[in-house]
């Protein structure tokens, strides 16, 4: 299972084409992926077949959050999961990076009274103990754990998600995420034992009114400046021919 982490319609669209059969939909990728809208998730809904896992993240930064914050959270995970969500990605954190219990669960009954998944993001690589952490989780209920192995990148953790995957795979479903390419799948997949994968296949598009006159909005460095993130097809399609000669 190849999940692609898509900014918007448009790479659900790519997704869908390559035969990819779920996606974690967000907003604002340059933040590390905010919450989708219910419109767009009607919109994939429509014109895809795709399994989407919506995100549920309310603002950038970390994941400790405010009341306030916090009820934004269970309203937009209400709306989405109404609106057709497969699943929400959430994360929530003590100040002090432990897990915030009482309100994951919460998020996890909410999520599984409409018989869907429920999935803690890479909030859990912040947090202060990999193994206090995924067993909150798992007391929880919740259903996917998004990791990059407490690393940068899925390939720094490989020896955490090993460990997971081994301790901890039956349950709950280990997803990696981070830094996994064609270049790199084969090795990672023989050696962490996981069977499913989180991908961006990141790739920019130019928008020449990024920077015009004495305004700037851009939000990538020198190299993109003018860009914005979508999912590329052709790396995309890497990964997928890749993982097929692995396996076939």
């Amino acid at each position: 299972m190849i999940e692609v982490c898509a900014g918007g319609f448009e790479d659900c669209l790519t997704a869908d084409a390559a035969g990819i059969k779920r996606v974690e939909l967000n907003s604002a990728m340059a933040l590390g992926g905010l919450t989708c809208t219910a419109a767009t998730l009607r919109k994939v809904k429509t014109h895809t077949k795709l399994e989407v896992i919506c995100m549920v993240r309310p603002r950038g930064s970390g994941f400790c959050y405010d009341t306030p914050e916090l009820e934004i959270m269970f309203e937009e995970a209400r709306a989405l999961l109404e609106a057709g969500a497969d699943g929400i990605a959430f994360g929530m954190l003590e100040a002090n990076g432990t897990i915030q219990k009482e309100e994951v669960k919460k998020m996890v009954d909410l999520i599984h009274a409409y018989g869907k998944t429920a999935v803690f993001h890479r909030a859990y690589d912040v947090s202060i103990d990999p193994y206090q952490s995924i067993e909150t989780l798992i007391e929880c209920g919740v259903d996917r754990l998004l990791t990059s192995g407490m690393e940068e990148t899925a390939i720094q953790g490989m020896e955490l998600i090993r460990q997971l995957q081994k301790r901890y795979g039956t349950k709950i479903e280990i997803l990696p995420g981070g830094g996994i390419n064609d270049q790199n799948i084969e090795p990672f997949l023989r050696y962490t034992g996981v069977r499913q994968i989180h991908s961006s296949c990141r790739s920019y598009r130019f928008d020449p009114t990024t920077k015009l006159g004495r305004v700037d909005f851009s939000i990538y460095p020198q190299e993109h400046s003018m860009d914005y993130e979508i999912v590329s097809t052709r790396k995309l399609q890497k990964l997928i021919d890749r993982i097929h000669n692995i396996y076939l």
